[in-house]
């Protein structure tokens, strides 16, 4: 594997992630208003922290608002902001903050005055993140239940349906008592199909919404891939492939792109989406990037001339602090501690023992999953 692959695989990963950075994408699209000035800005979603500084940069104005977000994923501007009242809760499971988030973003919508206009903003992640519950199901049954479709390898469709079903925030009912003119949803995708009444289980659905409302996407995994396509031209690579097509569970997908990559002919292949992944009772540390990238190394082993980086756009990984996992044919190595390590769902240990974990830190993004593959 040629020495500057894996400075080559990062940046590309880099160029999708700054395409669709909450900063960049929200700013863009607020200075693009030319007849609305919220008087209210909500943004919830592991994006939020960027998304609410890019809104307020674009409007240069104190414009009150209510960012709520995963713990540790807040900038220190926008806790230094007077005008910002932060909340971090828990992801994947929500915890009290998220129901404390919940309440002070109906608190909010239900309190604006007639007249008054909202932009909310919506990123991946905000299905935990904030939450309001009817008053027969407690905090302690909603966190069991999650952690049951998340070990039962659900889907985010299958979850957040479920949740839209008992949620009294989701699936537009935040919207629902607003007594204000006008609502704009700016909304960064996490999940197939790009659809506002999927992403954070419908926070920002404007079904129910009895006044002007309009949603605008700012920010998807076909722009991300994109995005990572033209760097990796520009940096000289044939590009072969770019598709959204990462929705299986990762040990089917850890074979079908391991097998797809060995018969391959040299370039650049680009993958989108988010894979499913069964968890055992007591689970190691990792997550499912970590997963597809140690299986994937798996089904290269000894080949040297490829090179696969797997990350999380918003670079968490499940609860951990990695993002993914660089793997090349060296990295599986010792196949019957891969093999043990992926049936505990202890992917990350192993990883972080052969230097090929991969940690970006929070990004203010959310947009799925990626996957980088550079064939010699």
């Amino acid at each position: 594997m040629h020495s500057n692959d894996r400075n080559s695989a990062v940046t590309i990963f880099n160029a999708a992630i700054n395409a669709v950075a909450g900063y960049n994408a929200t700013y863009r699209a607020v200075n693009s208003f030319a007849d609305f000035t919220p008087d209210q800005i909500i943004a919830v979603g592991k994006a939020a922290s960027g998304m609410c500084a890019g809104a307020l940069a674009a409007l240069g104005n104190d414009c009150p608002a209510l960012l709520v977000t995963k713990y540790a994923h807040t900038d220190q501007a926008m806790w230094d902001a007077n005008n910002v009242t932060v909340i971090e809760s828990a992801h994947p499971v929500p915890d009290q903050n998220s129901l404390n988030a919940g309440k002070q973003m109906l608190a909010t919508v239900n309190s604006m005055e007639a007249g008054s206009k909202l932009l909310l903003l919506v990123s991946g992640g905000a299905s935990a993140l904030s939450e309001a519950l009817p008053a027969d199901v407690s905090l302690e049954d909603w966190q069991k239940l999650t952690n049951q479709m998340l070990a039962a390898g659900y889907n985010i469709d299958q979850i957040n349906t479920r949740r839209k079903e008992t949620s009294l925030i989701k699936d537009g009912k935040l919207l629902e008592n607003f007594t204000g003119t006008d609502v704009r949803v700016l909304a960064i995708s996490d999940v197939e199909g790009d659809d506002i009444s999927v992403i954070g289980s419908g926070t920002g659905s404007i079904k129910r919404c009895p006044s002007t409302a309009s949603v605008t996407l700012i920010g998807t995994n076909q722009v991300a891939r994109e995005a990572a396509a033209n760097k990796a031209t520009e940096l000289g690579y044939h590009v072969i492939d770019n598709k959204e097509n990462l929705y299986d569970d990762v040990e089917v997908l850890s074979s079908y792109i391991g097998q797809q990559l060995i018969n391959a002919e040299p370039g650049v292949y680009i993958f989108g989406g988010e894979p499913t992944v069964k968890l055992p009772e007591n689970p190691g540390n990792g997550g499912r990037n970590q997963a597809l990238a140690l299986g994937i190394a798996e089904n290269i082993v000894g080949r040297d001339n490829i090179l696969v980086l797997v990350a999380g756009t918003d670079g968490s990984d499940g609860p951990t602090d990695a993002a993914g996992g660089i793997v090349d044919g060296s990295t599986a190595k010792d196949l019957h501690a891969v093999r043990d390590a992926l049936k505990r769902a202890d992917a990350g240990t192993y990883l972080r023992e052969q230097d090929a974990i991969f940690i970006t830190g929070p990004t203010n993004t959310n947009v799925m999953d990626i996957v980088v593959a550079i064939l010699h």
